[in-house]
């Protein structure tokens, strides 16, 4: 007969394994295996060696959450929200825009290179067919390089800030610089005109974007829906909530008042920050059961587009 402390762990085990498996429904999609194995485990150079910082940030849990925060921080330009709003589904499938953010970053972070340079294409094709007319008038385009810069700094912005709040550890100053170094790669070949090197670089063209920025119906919208009407079960609800509140405590003060979000300070200070923390914890723990290892990984040799 098992002993209890052996039953104990059986259990811990099973729900680290539904939680990873729920885990990979929602932000991979179906054939998560074959998935995995295309990008990770294909043979050929990649664009990033596995001690860049970007293999670090990517294979974090706190992804999650800098992604959460990027969506929020990303609408409060009216001609980006403009052509989310008119040309996805976010409504009826919010999961299937994050299973196809989470594509295209496996694919580009840890692909082969020619597989990271086929999702770029496939990509800058669809952009093609982004555009339209804005509720104030402006006509707007997703191969527009200033809008593509906008996104792109929103959320290396976002995946950084979350990294060096709720990450493993923490990136030092060097390590930060590179990972804004090794996103400019991919920004460069999706069409971003000279991305942002260093912490500084991103700094300065996040601040170039203030005055264009504002709360809208559609950003309001989004926050709403994001926030109170989730298509989730209620089991699931819970730790959504969880992840949305460490978000929204990433997001500058500005940016939550033009999104009508809550400030509390002290109660961020001594509840959001430790939350956030235990949720990126959890995350990690439940999947890391799936994480294949660097060294699974052919030998790199960098294959940076030009």
């Amino acid at each position: 007969m098992a002993s209890l402390p052996h039953r104990v762990s059986e259990q811990v085990e099973t729900v680290r394994i539904a939680l990873a498996d729920a885990l990979r429904d929602r932000v991979i999609g179906d054939n998560a295996d074959d998935k995995q194995a295309a990008v990770m485990l294909a043979p050929g150079p990649r664009w990033f060696a596995p001690d860049r910082p970007i293999h670090k940030v990517h294979t974090d849990a706190s992804m999650f959450i800098g992604g959460m925060r990027a969506l929020l921080f990303q609408s409060l330009h009216p001609l980006a929200m403009a052509g989310v709003a008119q040309h996805s589904d976010y409504r009826n499938d919010p999961w299937g825009r994050l299973q196809r953010t989470a594509d295209f970053l496996a694919a580009t972070t840890f692909g082969p290179a020619d597989l990271a340079q086929q999702t770029i294409d496939r990509i800058r094709t669809v952009h093609t067919r982004v555009v339209g007319t804005a509720s104030d008038g402006r006509a707007y385009s997703a191969n527009d390089p200033h809008l593509l810069r906008w996104v792109h700094v929103a959320e290396v912005d976002s995946f950084l800030r979350a990294y060096q709040a709720y990450g493993a550890d923490t990136l030092t100053p060097e390590e930060a610089d590179g990972y804004v170094e090794d996103m400019a790669v991919i920004a460069r070949a999706l069409g971003v005109p000279a991305p942002p090197t260093s912490v500084q670089g991103l700094r300065d063209q996040l601040a170039m974007y203030r005055y264009e920025l504002k709360g809208t119906a559609e950003s309001a919208d989004v926050a709403k829906y994001l926030l109170l009407e989730p298509p989730l079960p209620i089991a699931s609800r819970i730790p959504y909530s969880l992840i949305i509140a460490a978000a929204i405590a990433l997001l500058p003060v500005w940016a939550r008042v033009e999104l009508k979000l809550p400030y509390l300070p002290v109660a961020e200070k001594i509840v959001v920050k430790p939350i956030g923390n235990f949720v990126a914890s959890t995350i990690r723990w439940a999947t890391a059961i799936n994480q294949p290892a660097a060294e699974t990984i052919s030998d790199t040799v960098e294959t940076v587009p030009s």
